[in-house]
């Protein structure tokens, strides 16, 4: 049994951050119903890197958080569309949208109108910058926030800062706010048999995801000098040049620091017969690495010019990919630096179950794996039981389950209330 199962979630999200928030819930169990207009349908259904899928309404950029979902096609500005939601919304658990501040009150469809019906009920508003405060109403998508936040001028290095974060990272890190805040509020709902409010911004979810920068923001009054692929304080927290890519190494405790040097050493003795670069690792002062920790700020900073200089040296004597298997044997975090394919193809990510394949796909595209879960369980784990519903795939099967007869849902369905895809 999954976390999830006997749970009805309304969704009335689009785009991203909503839709992926309500895509953990689907993956663990929960019966998701996708609520779109019949004639304007999420954004996400065209963006695509295959157009078979875009003409099928169910781009990549729609798929990689839809498995799992149903679709109902509803015209909620309505008044039979609005009754219908009212009458769902009696046996849901969840009701997460992430329309502008007020739309859904001014439709008489907000929490207050909502939870009179369903005390129980969970309603989760996600915006760009929350209910309250001046921008309450104001839009927003990742890269805004990423620019209002600080992200983008905390990103790159001081030549090239701001830059925006490629990946809308923001997006999927609001939506696993926001599904982390609705399972917490279902546990709490288990213990007391209320349900809950929720407000979600994603400038407040790009605040969490910097929470170490806004507490030393704080503290300096200043904001950080952005660090680029290098730390400015430790030589050896860094991206270096090997002689064939880049390898990133994260020594970051004195024990790393000085296992790192050590292998080093080993390394350049084994590839130069002890000479110029064993030297040059020497001059290191590995015990000085080893009580790294007891050096004072200034004198931590007066070594980082040199340490510095010598793991530029010394890296470009072999390939990123043999550095990244040896520093890592030695106990000491470092990787060569991938493209996504090239991390997608490695038998790490095979090992794992955070991809998973589902049924439902033209043929084409029937072995595509979609990102599922950051984690996995020893049972009842997150899962996909199929790929996204095509628009309004199961509209006449919902709205059957709330007891419409065929009749009724053939005349919504007459009046444009209700599409169903064929």
């Amino acid at each position: 049994m999954q976390p999830f199962s006997g749970i009805r979630v309304l969704d009335f999200t689009h785009v991203l951050a909503g839709p992926f928030c309500t895509y953990q819930l689907a993956v663990l169990g929960a019966d998701v119903v996708k609520i779109e207009s019949p004639d304007s349908t999420d954004m996400m259904r065209v963006e695509s890197a295959s157009e078979r899928l875009a003409g099928e309404g169910r781009g990549t950029q729609y798929l990689s958080q839809s498995a799992n979902k149903r679709s109902l096609a509803l015209d909620i500005t309505t008044a039979e569309g609005k009754e219908i939601i009212r009458q769902l919304a009696v046996e849901a658990d969840v009701l997460v949208e992430n329309f502008r501040s007020g739309v859904l009150e001014r439709a008489g469809l907000g929490y207050e109108a909502l939870a009179e019906l369903n005390p129980k009920l969970v309603y989760c508003s996600m915006t760009g910058f929350g209910q309250t405060g001046p921008k309450a109403r104001h839009p927003a998508y990742d890269n805004v926030i990423q620019a209002f936040s600080g992200l983008m001028a905390a990103t790159g290095s001081a030549a090239t800062a701001p830059v925006r974060v490629g990946p809308p990272v923001l997006d999927y890190g609001t939506g696993a706010q926001a599904a982390f805040a609705i399972a917490a509020a279902l546990f709490q709902r288990s213990k007391t048999d209320r349900g809950q409010y929720i407000d979600v911004a994603m400038l407040d979810a790009a605040l969490m995801l910097m929470s170490s920068t806004v507490v030393d923001t704080q503290v300096t009054g200043m904001a950080p000098v952005p660090p680029g692929n290098a730390s400015l304080s430790n030589a050896a927290y860094g991206c270096y040049e090997a002689s064939d890519g880049l390898i990133m190494i994260g020594a970051f405790t004195g024990k790393q620091r000085a296992d790192l040097w050590r292998v080093l050493r080993q390394s350049c003795i084994e590839l130069q017969g002890g000479e110029v670069a064993a030297g040059l690792i020497a001059e290191g002062d590995i015990a000085g690495q080893l009580t790294y920790e007891q050096l004072s700020p200034p004198e931590k900073m007066k070594k980082l010019p040199q340490d510095r200089a010598l793991l530029q040296t010394v890296l470009k004597l072999q390939s990123a990919e043999v550095w990244e298997n040896v520093i890592n044997d030695a106990g000491v975090p470092a990787a060569r630096v991938r493209s996504v394919d090239e991390a997608l193809a490695h038998p790490q990510v095979e090992s794992r179950r955070v991809l998973q394949p589902g049924p439902g796909l033209p043929e084409e595209h029937a072995d595509l794996k979609v990102p599922v879960a950051a984690f996995s369980y020893l049972h009842g784990g997150p899962a996909v039981e199929h790929h996204a519903a095509l628009h309004g795939q199961h509209s006449r099967e919902v709205l059957r389950e709330m007891g419409l007869a065929d009749q009724r849902i053939s005349q919504l369905e007459k009046s444009g209330v209700v599409f169903q895809a064929q």
